[in-house]
């Protein structure tokens, strides 16, 4: 049995996501969902040895979950950028995992589909609050389109049903 690789500065960035949140998201209207306001709750754990980071998320929209996703971090050292697998209640299969970079406090990961792009923003601010943007470019199209933008406070995890 080999010893566990070693973790980059890259693997320990990640760990800003690791914890309890809560948050409110402000919902822009696509063909998806209409514009509005909304909580979400996620939880997130280092698995492996920090290797990974897994995140449950859940958003709610008048007193019911109207979107929830399973997503799983990682550094690719083969190729040096961060990756993020993400499964959803949608139920489309991702082709793939979104992609990108730490830019400063930012973790920008872009992913393609045969929908077209879709592209999410990390913004730590500081090791009790994170911001997210959530932006979407249809296929055939040259205009991101917002879709959403969240705050998000560490909890207990005991206030996450989750």
């Amino acid at each position: 049995m080999s010893a566990a690789p070693s973790l980059t500065p890259d693997h320990r960035r990640l760990q800003a996501l690791v914890g309890a949140w809560r948050g409110e998201e402000e919902m822009s209207a696509t063909q998806w969902a209409p514009a509005g306001r909304a909580s979400a709750e996620v939880e997130a754990a280092a698995e492996f040895g920090g290797l990974f980071v897994t995140q449950r998320y859940r958003q709610t929209r008048d007193g019911r979950e109207s979107f929830a996703s399973h997503n799983v971090f990682g550094f690719d050292q083969a190729d040096g950028l961060t990756k993020m697998f993400a499964f959803d209640s949608m139920g489309f299969f991702p082709a793939g995992p979104a992609s990108g970079s730490w830019e400063g406090d930012r973790l920008v990961l872009e992913r393609l589909s045969p929908r077209g792009a879709a592209r999410v923003t990390y913004m730590i601010d500081g090791p009790d609050g994170y911001r997210t943007h959530l932006e979407f470019k249809p296929a055939g199209s040259e205009n991101w389109q917002d879709m959403a933008k969240g705050a998000f406070r560490r909890v207990s995890p005991s206030q996450t049903t989750l």
